[in-house]
């Protein structure tokens, strides 16, 4: 009987190994690893949404201050936009001074920023505390990430990523509530919420092992006794990502900022109406993010299918003709973000070396908020092209369908470059 034929030698990877902390995969502490990590990445969602209910008393408040109309939204706002800028920035201080220690103390600023509206009589003065807390987050999202990422590898990694994307959305809508039942004692009721992190701190200092880097990497152009300072960072394949992730943030965010503007145009004023469409399109993004985790298929394989559904989401919400078919399009739109974003970080993250993790995720999540910082301009100027919102939202299903295009044409070439491993027997 013949020998069987070995498998054929598949294409050198592109992706490096992961690092070897495999100790934090299993055991009594892992459980705990993993609600701090989540948590930590849950905590930039906490600034953004936590005093949106109570802008109005905020702006009757300050109403005397000249220039309130544009800082009481900016104190909502400008966070994000800290957080996009210095993520990066960010990321290089995480490699060279230990993830772990960063993401503790930021933490802990966190915690003394966020609260300091609570004593700060001046609006300018609170709308600069809220920039400093956009720093705290992105030092806070970018550790909290990069440690995912150290600690596990393969379908574990993937799955913790998107359990992230899962946590942040099921967040986003808890904390909408906790602002709002906490508004009823006063704008500046909401700000205790921030000093939950000083929990949080002391158990991370603790519970969360040091990550340790690789023994040795599998990338064509680096040795394992090269010195890793003499490797250079992958800014070519990255920047790909980087872009596309910035266009799936406007993507994303599009529907959460403008669902009560487009139900509005329809006639629907009902704070409830609204609030119950908004949750059902939030919920599509926990059900994508469980689907990429539980399917098993590469971020490569996904991100198709996810910009399709985010362009076919787009296109119905453009053509409908009643409250109830948006709403569907909604749905449509927000499932396939759901996919999306985790397929874009494991995709981000894949190509990173231990040594290169911070700096690289820092950059993915500087150009993921950065999308969601620019996305009410980008539909504001679509909008005041075409003449309405909702065509402005057919122009954003003509991007997703060429992104979604171009995305599958790449996808068949990465499957064509590597052929499935082929093992033959003699029978």
């Amino acid at each position: 009987m013949p020998a069987p034929v070995p498998p054929l030698p598949s294409p050198t990877p592109t992706a490096v190994k992961d690092t070897p902390t495999e100790q934090a995969v299993s055991g009594p502490g892992h459980r705990l690893r993993l609600v701090l990590l989540m948590a930590g990445s849950c905590l930039p969602i906490l600034g953004a949404v936590l005093i949106a209910p109570v802008l109005p008393q905020m702006q009757s408040h300050f109403a005397d201050v000249p220039g309130v109309d544009a800082l009481v939204p900016m104190a909502l706002t400008i966070p994000a936009l800290s957080l996009a800028l210095l993520a990066p920035f960010a990321g290089v201080i995480a490699d060279r001074l230990g993830r772990k220690r960063l993401l503790v103390v930021s933490t802990v600023l966190y915690a003394i920023l966020g609260t300091a509206p609570l004593w700060l009589d001046s609006l300018g003065a609170i709308v600069a505390s809220r920039a400093l807390v956009g720093v705290a987050e992105a030092a806070i999202m970018t550790c909290s990430t990069t440690l995912i990422g150290d600690y596990y590898s393969g379908r574990q990694r993937d799955r913790y990523l998107a359990m992230q994307t899962m946590c942040a959305s099921i967040s986003a809508t808890a904390f909408f509530v906790l602002g709002g039942a906490a508004g009823s004692a006063g704008w500046r009721a909401p700000f205790w919420a921030y000093a939950v992190s000083l929990l949080l701190a002391p158990a991370m200092a603790a519970f969360l092992p040091r990550p340790r880097p690789a023994d040795q990497v599998d990338e064509p152009s680096v040795t394992a006794s090269e010195p890793m300072a003499k490797r250079p960072f992958p800014w070519r394949p990255l920047a790909g990502t980087c872009a596309l992730t910035l266009l799936g943030a406007i993507l994303f965010y599009t529907v959460q900022v403008e669902m009560a503007f487009l139900l509005n145009d329809m006639g629907v004023s009902n704070p409830g109406v609204i609030g119950l469409a908004t949750a059902g399109s939030s919920a599509a993004v926990v059900i994508g993010a469980v689907v990429f985790a539980k399917a098993g298929r590469s971020p490569q394989a996904w991100l198709p299918t996810a910009f399709g559904l985010s362009a076919l989401g787009f296109a119905v919400i453009w053509l409908a003709p009643n409250p109830v078919v948006l709403t569907a399009g909604a749905v449509i739109n927000c499932l396939g973000s759901g996919i999306m974003l985790p397929s874009l970080l494991t995709l981000a993250m894949s190509k990173l070396h231990y040594a290169d993790r911070g700096r690289g995720t820092g950059l993915w999540t500087g150009f993921f908020f950065l999308g969601q910082f620019i996305c009410p301009l980008v539909v504001l100027a679509l909008a005041s092209a075409v003449g309405t919102l909702a065509n402005a939202l057919g122009v954003l299903a003509l991007a997703g369908a060429v992104a979604t295009a171009a995305l599958g044409l790449a996808a068949r070439r990465h499957r064509t470059a590597t052929p499935e491993p082929m093992q033959q027997t003699a029978g």
